[in-house]
């Protein structure tokens, strides 16, 4: 028969390992509590330092070369003008009917992309067979081209943006030519 359950008896079920006290002087874990003299490492809150840190030597995220410009797709650090879209191709539309929307949040619904909080772009990789009412952020020439083809209509839900022209100083002969050019174009329309 078990022995009586009381507070004289009573034990864990586990025996409880002794807990190392460390700086209580030299009687436990000796003079320095197993931190050694001075430094970093025998501070309080060392062990915490942020990722990369190498101990005030140069990071090697700043030792790096840099490719400058802050609207360059390669610019370092990655800030906010790096733009993603999400690829959907042609050839995966093959899942919707004929007739139906494709929109971010049906293409989400089918699978075919991750978030609707990213922008999406239609690639012409494929064919399209069906006539869909396409509403997307962005499309290639080629995407519009063969969804015009199978009857369908490809709507940009955000503005394309417009390159701008740059202006380079044209030499006094290419100038001489641009204008002969726009003579000779102005000359044929005059004769009619």
């Amino acid at each position: 028969m078990p022995e009586e359950l009381n507070l004289s008896n009573l034990q864990p079920a586990q025996p409880r390992e002794t807990r190392k006290r460390v700086g209580r002087g030299l009687g436990s874990k000796g003079r320095y509590s197993g931190r050694g003299i001075k430094g970093q490492k025998s501070r309080a809150g060392s062990h915490a330092m942020r990722a990369g840190f190498e101990g005030g030597q140069m990071p090697l995220s700043m030792r790096i070369p840099k490719l400058r410009g802050n609207t360059s797709k390669d610019a370092m650090p990655v800030g906010p003008f790096r733009t993603y879209t999400q690829p959907v191709n042609l050839r995966d539309l093959d899942r919707f009917d004929a007739g139906e929307q494709v929109t971010p949040e049906s293409l989400k619904a089918k699978g075919l992309i991750r978030t609707v909080r990213e922008d999406v772009k239609l690639l012409g990789v494929g064919e399209l067979s069906k006539k869909l009412t396409i509403s997307v952020h962005a499309a290639s020439a080629s995407a519009r081209e063969k969804v015009e083809a199978a009857g369908g209509t490809l709507t940009l839900l955000k503005e394309p943006k417009v390159k701008k022209a740059r202006h380079h100083k044209a030499t006094p002969a290419a100038a001489e030519a641009e204008e002969q050019a726009a003579e000779e174009a102005e000359a044929p329309a005059a004769e009619e």
